[in-house]
């Protein structure tokens, strides 16, 4: 598995950067607001020039550098992410400068309806051959067809599960379940003998020893920025282990609810309060105790409806108790796969949360060429049970990027060729299932498509008709929960495929508090308002950094169009893309649009200052020669190092990473006239370069490689180059004496 920087070398075509606008007046951050890099044990040579534009001198060393075998890859020294195999791996941990790679780069988003509210939730448990497969590599990295999850709005809580005793979930999962508001739960597992050998040693002692546990899996979720565990203990228990369960799973509770904010500690369904290993398929007395000691229980599989009906005492918690359902349809169930929706309908009519354990059924044992169809079949069998939720924060900004790709594509130009996937580089997904015209005779359909895209690899793909009877139709895109600001600028990227006059614009509902003001004309509609503003066709100069052009074609055919809206008084609660028929036309139109980017920003965020990227440095420098896959004799040289930087992170989020140069030069100043070569996406202050093809030194000559790091606004504008972070590498031979 290789990462993006690696993928240059190996068969991956890359592009040169797009054009970018001209620079924009600098801003200084306070100095309050600047971070630390992390520190390292090797830093490259001593740098030449000042602190903002740092030079650093390095001679080619090809002696291996040891690597922390957890935090990296041992072939291509990648960042990945890493589980514990036992206790004493686990009670041993303590932070390490590397560990900053697994850190969520993405705080847990604010969403409707929130889990603190006493309806019924949705989890699922991820479960894949093992688990740290390709979502395991930090960077991202190549990969064919890899299995993706996409319909966050339906669901509330996201496990990563392994059989590994504590598994850490993925920083990527992480960052894509938290930018769409779903908490991640790692896993705490113990299984068969050498489990229950595992319990004694923790459970069986002073209270000490539960809490030494206890406090160690509520250090590692604050560190990574995960929600809380699932506790999945699957072996019988002494009794006085047994006795001390439900001791440790409130101590872990408290200690999680006091430490992370929406921390949750859930219990698996499996031992009972007498230490037997005796799935009970119900909350029940025999296991109430753990139910009792944290935050929900996960029940086995195998219940019918009578089980469900046995629980209907627990009308205070009812919320807390997730029904399992096993999608591969193990033992005696109600439903799985295509039939999953039979599990869920009673699930529902009892009032219960439901755990949908390893949906990723679709991708293992479904041909993967229609993975993407049978994904959104499965899920749309379960739409009815399982409520929309919505985003409740600006700014909104979405590609539609999946975090996967066949090419990469950057402001509408492809800028790398070949596949990739990169699950923190998921956007905000839209409402996918059925669309419910007010035209009984139109319709609308929406997917997902990798031919093309805005940014990213993907955009969303829109067919629909508008029938002769009526002027247009609409599509649900997003739920939005959000006490709309006083004033809000609106941005759809997008274009028509094929010859067509039908016009596309961006449409907003909002719902009335007291009375909703709307650029100065009251709403007399009821409580919910529909609103289509009209384009912006130059938007204000404060704006030209934002927006760029607009109402403007660009290449491959994308067009924007931006909108100013001013409120009073609303909650904004929907965005539709309509799509009007043609003046004069009679006929039914057929249509295909491909959208590319929706951003809704708060205009007083765009006024303010930016951080800068500061404190450019680099660390762990490797050197290496092989033999070049093309021309058999001739020697490469490849270059692999760590950047580090300090950025306000709440204003990002992600920075992508440049090179430019890395070929033999008298004067540095010749690498400005050169266009930057995109790398990867880092989602934390440090980005891994690896084997990154450059020029060897002649003897007595330097040569230079300049990386550039380009921060992401969450605002969604492009920065320009000026204000980017770069660091010149100066890397010669050694002298010979």
């Amino acid at each position: 598995m290789e990462s993006s920087a690696r993928s240059a070398r190996q068969g991956t075509t890359r592009r040169r950067s797009p054009h970018l606008p001209a620079a924009a007046e600098k801003k200084e951050e306070p100095p309050e607001t600047k971070q630390k890099p992390q520190p390292s044990p090797k830093r490259l040579g001593r740098s030449v020039e000042d602190s903002q534009n740092p030079v650093f001198r390095e001679v080619i060393n090809f002696k291996p550098i040891p690597f922390p075998v957890r935090n990296y890859d041992k072939i291509t020294t990648e960042p990945v992410s890493f589980y514990f195999s036992s206790l004493e791996e686990l009670l041993a941990w303590t932070p390490v400068s590397e560990d900053a790679f697994n850190i969520a780069m993405i705080p847990l988003a604010d969403r409707q309806p929130s889990l603190q509210s006493q309806r019924p939730r949705t989890l699922v448990c991820h479960d894949m051959m093992g688990g740290y497969l390709n979502d395991r590599f930090i960077q991202g990295c190549m990969t064919e067809s890899p299995y993706i999850f996409y319909h966050w709005q339906f669901i509330d809580i996201f496990v990563y599960f392994s059989h590994h005793t504590v598994t850490i979930p993925p920083v990527v999962w992480t960052n894509v379940a938290h930018k769409h508001g779903v908490s991640v739960l790692g896993t705490l597992i113990t299984e068969w003998t050498e489990g229950g050998r595992l319990c004694e040693k923790f459970l069986s002692g002073d209270p000490s020893s539960y809490q030494k546990v206890a406090d160690q899996l509520v250090r590692i979720a604050q560190f990574f920025r995960f929600d809380g565990w699932l506790i999945n203990i699957e072996n019988s228990l002494s009794a006085t282990a047994v006795g001390n369960t439900p001791f440790f799973l409130r101590y872990l509770t408290e200690q999680l609810h006091q430490h992370v904010s929406g921390g949750l500690v859930i219990w698996y369904d499996s031992v009972t309060k007498d230490g037997q290993l005796n799935w009970q398929n119900e909350l029940n007395e025999r296991n109430r105790v753990f139910f009792d000691s944290c935050d929900g229980i996960f029940t086995n599989y195998n219940w019918k409806e009578e089980h469900l009906e046995r629980m209907a005492p627990f009308e205070v918690r009812k919320a807390d108790v997730y029904v399992g359902v096993d999608i591969f349809a193990r033992g005696n169930v109600v439903g799985g796969g295509f039939d999953t929706n039979k599990s869920l309908e009673l699930i529902r009519k009892h009032g219960f949360s439901a755990a949908l354990f390893a949906p990723g059924w679709v991708y293992e044992c479904l041909d993967n060429k229609d993975f993407f169809q049978n994904q959104d079949r499965f899920w749309s069998l379960l739409e009815q049970y399982l409520p929309t939720h919505s985003i409740c924060s600006l700014p909104f900004v979405t590609s539609f990027c999946l975090g996967l790709g066949t090419r990469r594509f950057s402001y509408g130009q492809e800028e790398t060729v070949g596949p990739w996937y990169h699950l923190s580089a998921q956007e905000i997904q839209p409402i996918f299932g059925t669309h419910k015209l007010e035209s009984e005779s139109g319709w609308v359909r929406i997917h997902s498509c990798l031919m093309d895209a805005w940014n990213g690899g993907s955009s969303l793909l829109v067919h629909g008709m508008i029938p002769s009877n009526t002027g247009k139709v609409a599509v649900r895109l997003f739920s939005l929960q959000v006490l709309a600001p006083p004033k809000i600028y609106l941005s759809l990227i997008y274009k028509l495929e094929g010859h067509t006059d039908i016009t596309v614009a961006l449409e907003l509902s909002t719902l009335d508090v007291r009375r909703c003001n709307i650029g100065g004309i009251s709403s007399v509609h009821g409580p919910t308002t529909r609103h289509t503003p009209r384009p912006l066709q130059m938007p204000p100069a404060k704006l030209l950094k934002w927006v760029g052009r607009c109402s403007q074609q660009f290449d491959g055919g994308w067009i924007h169009r931006c909108y100013e809206v001013n409120l009073q008084n609303c909650f904004l609660q929907d965005i539709f893309v309509n799509f009007t028929r043609p003046l004069g036309s009679q006929n039914d139109e057929n249509f295909t649009c491909r959208l590319g980017e929706i951003q809704v920003v708060d205009a007083n965020s765009l006024m303010t200052p930016l951080s800068q990227v500061r404190d450019l440095t680099a660390s762990h420098t490797c050197w290496q020669r092989i033999h070049s896959e093309v021309h058999r004799f001739k020697i490469k040289l490849l270059l692999s190092c760590t950047l580090h930087w300090s950025y306000l992170l709440p204003q990002a989020c992600g920075f992508r990473i440049y090179h430019r140069g890395g070929s033999y030069s008298r004067r540095k100043e010749l690498l400005d006239s050169e266009e930057p070569t995109f790398l990867g996406l880092a989602h934390s202050n440090m980005y891994r370069v690896v084997n990154l093809e450059v020029e060897e030194a002649p003897a007595g000559h330097d040569c230079f490689v300049e990386f550039l790091v380009q921060p992401i606004p969450k605002e969604g504008f492009l920065v320009p180059q000026v204000e980017w972070g770069r660091l010149t590498l100066l890397y010669s031979k050694p002298s010979k004496h």
